[in-house]
């Protein structure tokens, strides 16, 4: 027998669940298995629940993966997508970060597999690629699951779209879950982040300095600037005061940080985050993506909620989107919405990281490509991003289940009963609102000329 064969009868005999063979997509130009090297057992990160196995290695393009196997195994797989998307090589923490965050996956029973991707970066595509990729290693190597369910968190929904969408033919995915996530086109989504860098500049004219080479913020950096965070960090508290307690700051700083908050449409907590997205990761897009060009612009955009908005307008520095830069963005990281298969949402209302206005747009999104009666979306009163409850995420994996083995289609209400009835058994909160209506995206971010 085999050595892969030999390791996956291994995983499968501690399992509890014997596996059920089903006809997926076999693989194709570019995911030739034979290349594909088995996993190794690995030590499990904590909290994946007791008796369970790992395995890791790296697959044939350099991305790092791990699996999880529970000890009682209930057949189904869910392959991750995860967020951020993070700069630099992938690493095997950042792989173990995302299993030690989901590990509800596989107290629930199901396989859980996830990839660190090939690259860092907004490198939409090739993350969908890196993911179909393992879910094809698992069935080659491991074991033959009864469905596979593909999870995208926060950047890693819109990975998980595109990947849905990607690879559509012979649905190698029974079902979508997307949770927080970032859904409004690659092109479209990121429009006030760069409203924040010009609103900041405007306000505090350090990001850059009068002194340091001037460039256009639309790219977040030059491709050759040594700016570190702490540096910006640095520049944030020295004009903002966002370090002090509130009652520290000068009214100055208090004035300029209401003024973000108030036209921007972001909590005061997630400023510096986002200007740190806006000057690394548009970075990443500007010089390695799109060829020096920047496929983001706020000309046309009108600013609100200042104490001056005319002054507002006058003074903020203005950039148009390059054509072939939109082009180029828009292929890798645009959605379609033409995903065959069942997809379930979540987002919290108040998420201070992807705004919920999100979920609007790739409704639009699924309704343009026909794919509307397959989407069912959720929304929570919660004020996290990154992880909401076991309870809640354990009654969309059931709602999702039943909507993909049984044609039982899920409404929001249903899903709100069952995390009340999960977590009699698992604790924590459940926030959902199923009567929540979410808005456009054009009520929080203002409407701008595009290529």
């Amino acid at each position: 027998m085999a050595a892969a064969a030999a390791l996956a009868l291994g995983v499968l005999g501690l399992t509890g669940c014997a596996p059920v063979a089903v006809a997926k997509k076999p693989a194709g130009p570019g995911f030739d298995m034979a290349r594909e090297a088995a996993p190794t057992p690995t030590a499990c990160p904590s909290g994946v629940g007791e008796g369970a196995n790992c395995l890791s290695g790296t697959d044939s393009a350099g991305a790092i993966y791990m699996i999880v196997m529970p000890r009682q195994w209930n057949g189904d797989l869910v392959v991750h997508a995860h967020g951020g998307p993070f700069l630099g090589a992938p690493t095997m923490k950042r792989v173990t970060e995302d299993v030690e965050r989901w590990t509800i996956m596989p107290r629930l029973g199901y396989a859980f597999a996830s990839s660190s991707y090939r690259q860092g970066g907004v490198a939409v595509s090739a993350a969908a690629e890196d993911n179909e990729r393992l879910r094809r290693l698992f069935i080659d190597k491991v074991a033959k699951p009864r469905h596979v369910y593909l999870h995208g968190q926060s950047w890693g929904a819109s990975v998980a779209a595109k990947g849905a969408e990607l690879f559509a033919d012979g649905k190698p995915y029974d079902a979508v879950l997307l949770t927080s996530g970032v859904l409004g086109g690659g092109t479209r989504s990121y429009d006030f982040r760069l409203d924040l860098r010009v609103v900041y500049q405007y306000l505090c004219h350090n990001h850059p300095l009068p002194s340091e080479p001037q460039y256009p913020l639309n790219i977040g950096l030059p491709a050759d600037s040594p700016l570190k965070q702490a540096d910006l960090a640095k520049r944030v508290d020295d004009c903002l005061g966002l370090n002090k307690p509130a009652a520290e700051r000068s009214a100055a700083q208090t004035a300029k940080i209401k003024t973000i908050v108030d036209v921007i449409h972001i909590p005061e907590r997630s400023i510096q985050s986002h200007l740190n997205w806006a000057t690394w990761h548009f970075q990443d897009i500007a010089q390695k993506r799109t060829g020096g060009a920047s496929p983001f612009g706020n000309v046309g955009a009108v600013y609100a909620g200042s104490s001056d908005d005319a002054a507002l307008n006058a003074g903020v520095l203005r950039y148009k989107a390059d054509a072939k830069a939109v082009a180029t963005l828009s292929a890798d990281a645009d959605l379609g919405g033409r995903i065959p298969v069942p997809v379930l949402t979540v987002h919290a209302i108040h998420d201070p990281t992807a705004m919920v206005e999100l979920q609007e747009s790739f409704g639009r999104t699924m309704a343009a490509a026909g794919r509307g009666d397959a989407l069912v979306q959720t929304f929570t009163g919660d004020k996290d991003h990154s992880y909401l409850s076991d309870p809640t995420y354990a009654a969309l994996m059931e709602a999702l289940t039943s909507w993909a083995t049984q044609g039982k289609k899920p409404t929001p209400e249903s899903v709100a009963a069952g995390c009340e009835k999960a977590k009699e058994t698992l604790g924590q909160t459940c926030r959902f609102e199923p009567k929540y209506q979410v808005k456009a995206v054009e009520t929080r971010v203002p409407k701008r000329d595009r290529p």
